[in-house]
């Protein structure tokens, strides 16, 4: 019975000396992570003349793993009310996979130029901005009817929906119509640079998830007019090349993807 005892007290002990090295490193590895993601963001702002840091993530598990091997799986950085030439403020985004550290190792300083097998990056419009910009105040940005109009939902990977249709609800007062409509538009990128975003007013939307507000004959080319534009200087971060545009909730996103690049942290703002 004794004998008994002390085995059991020996295996608790055991035990939780086990427990113990597993919470250290885990501790341990979670806060390297935070550090390098400090210093990625810090990185960032300096690089990107940003006003605060972005929010930076690495990753995978385990992180120390990845540092020693000086390869990220995946990195994200956010930039919320960024300022921008035309529209006031935008939001940035970079997703980066497969990033090769061995030139900068694990702590990314603001000077670093990194290999990433692929690049992810978005400019998003809110609808607020973007109704001041085109003189509809209480503009309403949607994806288009019959998608899904959220983070997971819609046409790509990161939840954008289709450019055509997206909808547009708002008061065109400067059209001489004071009446809370809702128009399709389509969303496409012109320009020598790929920089510049027309929207193309093309129909009036009633039914279900709309104004349901019709709009008199006589004043469907000016209602129409009012929610069209071209809105230049969306420069995407690390200067990649749209490859998609659309809504993403309440916001109009721009996005470009590419494999294979070379990214410097200076080139994440470039409005």
């Amino acid at each position: 019975m004794v004998q008994n005892v002390r085995v059991r007290k020996l295996l608790i002990g055991a035990l939780a000396v086990a427990t113990a090295l597993v919470v250290g490193a885990v501790g341990t590895d979670f806060g390297a992570a935070i550090y390098a993601e400090y210093r990625l963001a810090r990185s960032v702002r300096t690089a990107a003349h940003l006003q605060w840091d972005p929010w930076a993530s690495i990753l995978g598990f385990p992180f120390i793993t990845q540092a020693v091997d000086r390869h990220y799986d995946e990195v994200e950085i956010r930039a919320a009310g960024v300022d921008h030439p035309r529209v006031g403020k935008v939001s940035l985004e970079a997703t980066l996979h497969s990033i090769d550290l061995r030139d900068t190792g694990w702590l990314i300083g603001p000077d670093a130029k990194l290999p990433v097998g692929k690049a992810e990056s978005r400019i998003i419009i809110d609808s607020t901005h973007l109704g001041r910009f085109i003189g509809i105040p209480d503009l309403l940005v949607e994806a288009p009817t019959g998608e899904s109009n959220d983070a997971t939902g819609g046409t790509t990977e990161s939840g954008i929906s289709s450019n055509r249709g997206v909808v547009f609800t708002g008061t065109p007062d400067k059209a001489g119509y004071h009446e809370r409509v809702s128009i399709a538009v389509d969303l496409t990128i012109t320009g020598p640079d790929q920089t510049t975003l027309v929207m193309t007013a093309t129909g009036v939307l009633t039914g279900p998830g709309t104004a349901d507000q019709p709009v008199p004959e006589d004043k469907r080319a000016a209602v129409l007019a009012a929610f069209s534009g071209r809105l230049p200087d969306q420069r995407l971060p690390f200067g990649l090349a749209p490859t998609a545009q659309g809504a993403r909730g309440s916001d109009i996103i721009i996005e470009g993807i590419a494999e294979g690049v070379t990214v410097a942290l200076d080139r994440f703002n470039l409005s």
